[in-house]
């Protein structure tokens, strides 16, 4: 968490709020969230920016910038708050960007585990972050022989495999229990063993989901917002994540939890089945 859901609706409320702002000056308070450069080159770089458009690349973020691109990974707990200049700077905000026009975007982040990039104009698609992504899931070359092709050699769980963001980017836990159930296939169903079917119906239910998600503003679990007092809806309409020992809504099993992989993992043993190999 934040997954492609929560992110896009991060990207739009960003866009919103600080497009066309000029950054005056840049504060880090905590160095290791800047990745690739040092954070005295970060600041330096940055002053005199202007954001120019604000995109999304899987779970990264990608603010446009007049020289550069910023890449920004939320990680577990990541948020962006936009603040007054004079506004103090609190224990968890790390990474402050201050605008010529007296307003403050805050990066704040709890456990510390968010990343952020530089990169130039020209080396977006070579950068390290860039380059280690999979497709994404409306891209027109996702297709069933694209997945085949990526999962002949596993023998892992699906559950595990689905969550590979070098083969489709931007699924993590909550949305591939639910692409999994709504495709009726068991979570430990190894991924070489899929067919043809099971490969397309991942592929529609992953853009089904991910799309009622955004719509939806994302999944708020635990302390995900896209903004201050904004929280997401689409956990009112999840079938299995968080729902053990409830009623499966299709066919009023009772949902089981189980840990795939290191990653807590719900499914309807009626609906996923397991299949014989």
């Amino acid at each position: 968490m934040p997954e492609l859901p929560e992110v896009e609706t991060v990207k739009e409320t960003l866009k919103r709020k600080v497009l066309g702002k000029t950054i005056a000056d840049v504060v880090v308070m905590y160095p290791n969230i800047i990745e690739n450069v040092d954070s005295d080159t970060f600041c330096k770089k940055l002053k005199g920016q202007k954001i120019k458009d604000i995109t999304r690349r899987g779970k990264w973020l990608i603010f446009h910038l007049d020289n550069c691109y910023l890449l920004s990974h939320l990680r577990m707990e990541g948020k962006y708050f936009l603040k007054s200049i004079s506004d103090e700077i609190t224990k968890h905000q790390h990474v402050i960007f201050n605008f010529t026009d007296g307003t403050s975007l805050r990066y704040n982040d709890t456990r510390k585990f968010g990343r952020m990039h530089l990169v130039d104009l020209d080396k977006l698609e070579e950068s390290k972050p860039m380059q280690e992504l999979g497709l994404e899931p409306w891209d027109k070359n996702l297709t069933s022989k694209y997945l085949e092709e990526k999962y002949k050699t596993k023998k892992l769980p699906i559950k595990t495999v689905i969550l590979d963001q070098s083969i489709i980017t931007g699924i993590g836990n909550i949305y591939a229990d639910e692409i999994l159930f709504l495709s009726n296939i068991n979570p430990y169903t190894p991924c070489n063993s899929l067919k043809k079917k099971d490969l397309d119906n991942i592929i529609e239910n992953t853009k089904k989901t991910l799309e009622k998600a955004i719509s939806e503003g994302g999944t708020t679990i635990r302390s995900y917002t896209s903004d201050e007092g904004i929280t997401g809806l689409f956990q009112n309409n999840l079938f299995v994540h968080c729902r053990e020992n409830e009623d499966c809504l299709i066919c009023k099993s009772k949902i089981e939890k189980t840990r795939i992989g290191g990653r807590g993992t719900y499914f309807c043993p009626k609906c996923q089945k397991e299949r014989k190999i």
